[in-house]
């Protein structure tokens, strides 16, 4: 029977595992993180999931940690598998299965290496992104590809919708990948790195919107840190004003230079720094949602600045 050892987290982390179960994969330990109280917990649970099937579960902020190495040497695994873990595995670690350590990415490597491939792949305007399934090297994202599967990313896809579909692609890349792999006669091929960046984490403050921006790349933002991520933000009429969803109106001007928010005709609009303008489905002013009604109501149609 094949041994893994699983690091794992977050859907992606829950599926690729119960693919793993559903092969007849002897799961000996899972490693996962302690979910962290400041941030949204909207995904699923590993922990819960392997708890389910009587796996042991570590939570530990070093994996590398020698009495974890230890730990997992003992268990003597054929493989080890990343799915959506959070921390680096190191070297000592990555020389422990005796067929390999495989991570699950959630971009079509080698574009967007490292961390958030989601969101960094909306932000950049991409039609496509997906999931791959690669060997670990001590270089994040850098090793041999096993398999990979695109999906699409539609005009109007939030990071929420994407990241369903890349948990998807994940699931299906693993199930079709892994028969080989138990079996010993998985193929791989090596990465062009030249092909592809390497992408860093995103922080709350990442969010702003510069306003000097073309229509299209605040649309992107906004809809690449649509909740249950912070939002895109800007200020209006001195309050705080979070933009959830938009839609780029190809046919519309902006009506006077500059960034600003207006209403007419019972919708709300942004115009960008290209002239192009936004329609706004959803925001929340102040920290309250706010309907175009609701905005006329409190301050009329006037052509209000935004960003000051």
């Amino acid at each position: 029977m094949t041994r893994a050892v699983v690091f794992a987290y977050h859907n992606v982390g829950c599926r690729c595992l119960s693919v793993l179960l559903a092969h007849g994969v002897d799961i000996a330990l899972v490693l996962t993180h302690e979910d962290n109280p400041s941030e949204t917990i909207w995904f699923d649970s590993v922990a819960a999931l392997a708890a389910e099937h009587d796996i042991p579960v570590l939570k530990t902020l070093d994996p590398n940690g020698p009495d974890v190495v230890a730990r997992i040497a003992q268990l003597a695994p054929d493989f080890l598998f990343s799915f959506y873990y959070r921390l680096m595995l190191k070297a000592p670690l990555l020389a422990l299965p005796r067929r390999g350590a495989l991570n699950m990415h959630g971009s079509l490597l080698p574009k967007y290496r490292g961390r958030v491939p989601v969101n960094w792949a909306i932000i950049s305007g991409e039609r496509h992104t997906g999931a791959t399934l690669h060997y670990m090297t001590e270089k994040p994202d850098a090793g041999a590809i096993v398999g990979a599967q695109a999906v699409p990313i539609l005009p109007e896809d939030s990071a929420l919708t994407v990241f369903h579909k890349v948990t998807w692609a994940a699931e299906l890349t693993l199930d079709r990948a892994l028969p080989a792999l138990m079996a010993g006669t998985a193929t791989s091929y090596a990465q062009d790195l030249a092909q592809g960046s390497y992408f860093g984490g995103r922080r709350a403050e990442d969010g702003k919107i510069d306003w000097t921006k073309d229509a299209w790349s605040i649309h992107n933002l906004v809809r690449a840190v649509a909740p249950p991520y912070p939002g895109a933000f800007t200020t209006l009429l001195g309050q705080t004003l979070r933009l959830l969803r938009t839609r780029v109106e190809p046919t519309l001007r902006a009506p006077a230079p500059g960034a600003h928010f207006f209403c007419t005709g019972g919708r709300c609009y942004c115009s960008c720094g290209d002239g192009g303008v936004l329609r706004v489905l959803e925001c929340v002013l102040d920290g309250h949602l706010m309907t175009p009604a609701d905005f006329v109501a409190r301050f009329g149609e006037a052509h209000c600045p935004l960003g000051t």
